[in-house]
């Protein structure tokens, strides 16, 4: 990361940055812990400070402590309820549903946020290629002109042409054996090409994949089609989202991964339309139009990604540190030497290069790393699992069959009617996510979608298929509607931000990898699962509606996960969430965390193990610097009362020691600091 060399004007810039950043905490006296909330208030109007609200003025006052005192708060827990230090990260995630100022842009925030948004926006772009491949087969399969001609001999009950149970479980399940196998692949591709050529990469086997579809005459081409189609799309599922936190500013991070689970719901409506206007051509074009539809798609996204630039995070990790600046100066619209972009490529690599000092990235890091690592992929794959289990893709797979099956007329405008729920519902997320929080939007949407999926199954189980006119039809059909509204507020969105942001960069793509292709293990196994356990006849459950108490149960059990396991990771940066494990026992405890953490620790910690002195050490001495700085300071206060001078005289004994002491200090963080060469 650095080296002991001769600094450029970037470690320069970067080292005065710091050293400021440090004498304002350990100049004056800080207020302390339990000062009279009063009190500070007056410090604040004799220093002309303003602030827009409580929130700003607690955060002030958390912030004048030092940063031994925040750390030991940390360790110990949350300050007490009852005075005026409630955290500010939790007065951030107060309950409003759409609260504006979470997306606003922070006044401290440098640059602009714009380019950021922009990019991860059309980046989200991918889910629309996930999104649409899996939609459509639900009403490719439902096709009568494709029955007709792709059966292989089978017949349905009303004696015309079909596919076997089986067959229809390996047509819709291939897609996510693939995809399985895209997602393993992603984390040594992406590593090792970067994660711009990789989505590039994944998008030509996509097309590939669309080709053989498109081309297809038999269900063996057709099926081999989706497997390779399904390929480019596990690999999009991984580098999508973590493309996106990357390069994204931590305080619309949440939002903007949302943004691709919103292209996912467009994506799925748009196949649900597609195939609702194609469904009765009596002709190939019923089929080939949906398929060969993904081209569109397809060549939208290789050329954006063609101009668009690498993440600073992968170029840090190949050592390409000038490369790096370059991108985030495109990224933020800041000038390569602004001290912003120079301290946040600092803290990076800082971050990086700690990681490093802890061995080399291998995948017995992803299960058994620090600090905590096998904790955070047991949570990402938790999340990836629960959400497949939650039902939200047999209603998408199979919601036409399953409507149809329970006597509605017009399951296509039903199926219609759900992906349009699940567009409209995923906008509201899109602004929880970083109102409430991770924790309290999955906990909220495991509660909504568990009941509403037991209404159904209650009501479908006790009535039964009813004509199309009957009220408990509409109720079914009203409840799964209401569920799809949770899962695209909640677990739609949330558990890719959750996924995308809870691992170390030294890790990331490798973690990614496995919790997404659990993510699609899980998907194959419910769409390979499903026809056996809806259907009647011999050799199958025929569940039926009585399904969703399968689904309802999992959604109980993912609010319990979620308690326990999910920890709230709104508000901070990709390598302050490493504080984050490191410091926090319980999930429930993490809504309350503070960062401490940030470049000029990680530096000095770097210097001190140099010397022989622990970050701990020198945490303590300053510390005691400060309490010996607010005494010199009282007595000479004091000194100046009694005498009515109106200029101190020089004082003598511990107070000139201590300013001598805290000059020799400040000069040895300047030369230390100061020589850190960035390689810009």
């Amino acid at each position: 990361m650095c080296d002991t060399k001769e600094s450029g004007t970037g470690g320069i810039k970067s080292a005065r940055t710091a050293l400021a950043t440090y004498s304002a905490r350990r100049g004056n006296p800080s207020p302390s812990h339990s000062q009279p909330n009063e009190t500070l208030r007056r410090e604040v109007e004799s220093d002309a400070l303003e602030f827009d609200d409580a929130a700003s003025f607690d955060r002030y006052c958390f912030q004048q402590r030092p940063i031994g005192q925040r750390r030991g708060e940390i360790d110990s827990g949350c300050p007490s309820r009852d005075t005026h230090d409630l955290p500010f990260r939790r007065r951030n995630t107060a309950m409003k549903v759409f609260d504006l100022t979470a997306w606003r842009k922070p006044e401290s925030a440098a640059g602009s946020s714009a380019p950021a948004i922009m990019i991860g926006a059309f980046v989200a772009f991918g889910g629309i290629l996930f999104g649409y491949d899996t939609g459509t087969i639900s009403g490719i399969i439902a096709m009568r002109w494709w029955l007709d001609n792709f059966s292989t001999g089978a017949k349905d009950d009303n004696g015309q042409l079909a596919i076997t149970p089986t067959q229809s479980s390996e047509i819709v399940s291939i897609l996510s054996a693939g995809t399985f196998f895209g997602a393993l692949l992603a984390a040594p591709i992406g590593d090792r090409i970067g994660r711009r050529k990789s989505l590039m990469l994944a998008v030509l086997v996509f097309t590939f994949g669309v080709s053989m579809q498109t081309a297809s005459k038999t269900i063996r081409l057709f099926a081999a089609g989706r497997f390779f189609a399904g390929m480019g799309v596990g690999t999009i599922s991984v580098l999508v989202p973590l493309y996106q936190s990357e390069m994204a500013p931590k305080w619309i991070r949440g939002a903007l991964v949302c943004c691709y689970q919103l292209a996912i719901t467009v994506g799925l409506f748009i196949a649900a339309v597609v195939n609702y206007l194609t469904s009765n051509l009596n002709s190939a074009n019923c089929f080939r139009i949906p398929v060969a539809l993904q081209f569109v798609w397809a060549g939208i996204l290789f050329i954006g990604l063609v101009i668009l630039p690498e993440t600073p995070r992968y170029l840090i990790k190949r050592e390409m540190h000038a490369e790096a600046a370059e991108s985030l100066s495109r990224i933020r619209r800041l000038d390569i030497t602004h001290p912003a972009l120079i301290e946040e490529i600092a803290e990076i690599e800082a971050n990086h290069a700690y990681e490093l000092s802890l061995g080399p990235s291998t995948y017995r890091d992803v299960f058994r790393g620090a600090p905590h690592l096998g904790l955070r992929l047991l949570t990402g794959c938790g999340l990836q699992m629960l959400q497949q289990l939650s039902g939200c893709n047999f209603v998408f797979y199979y919601g036409t069959t399953f409507f149809k099956h329970a006597g509605i007329e017009s399951p296509f405008i039903y199926s219609l009617v759900t992906n349009v729920v699940n567009v409209v519902c995923t906008v509201p997320g899109m602004f929880l996510v970083e109102a409430w929080g991770r924790r309290r939007l999955l906990l909220a949407g495991a509660v909504g979608m568990a009941g509403s999926q037991l209404i159904v199954a209650i009501v479908g189980t006790a009535f039964g298929a009813q004509p199309n006119d009957q009220v408990w039809n509409k109720v079914m059909i009203a409840f799964v509607c209401v569920y799809i509204a949770f899962f695209a507020m909640s677990w739609g969105p949330v558990a890719w931000v959750v996924t995308s942001e809870i691992y170390p960069l030294k890790v990331r793509a490798k973690s990614m990898s496995i919790s997404t292709a659990t993510n699609w293990l899980f998907n194959w196994a419910i769409a390979y699962a499903t026809p056996y356990l809806v259907n009647n006849g011999p050799g199958y459950a025929d569940l039926g509606a009585k399904v969703f108490f399968v689904w309802g149960t999992f959604c109980v059990a993912a609010i319990f996960f979620v308690w326990f396991l999910v920890f709230e990771t709104s508000k901070l940066s990709l390598e302050q969430i490493d504080e984050l494990y490191e410091r926090v026992d319980h999930a429930w405890d993490s809504n309350v965390f503070q960062p401490s953490w940030s470049f000029q620790d990680i530096q000095e910690n770097e210097v001190g193990q140099a010397s022989g002195v622990s970050l701990a050490d020198r945490t303590e001495a300053r510390r005691r610097a400060a309490a010996d700085a607010a005494t010199a300071q009282g007595a000479m206060n004091t000194h100046d009362a009694e005498n009515g001078h109106g200029i101190t005289p020089t004082p003598t004994g511990s107070s000139q020691a201590t300013s001598s002491a805290t000059e020799t200090d400040e000069d040895k963080i300047i030369a230390s600091l100061g020589n850190v060469n960035f390689t810009f």
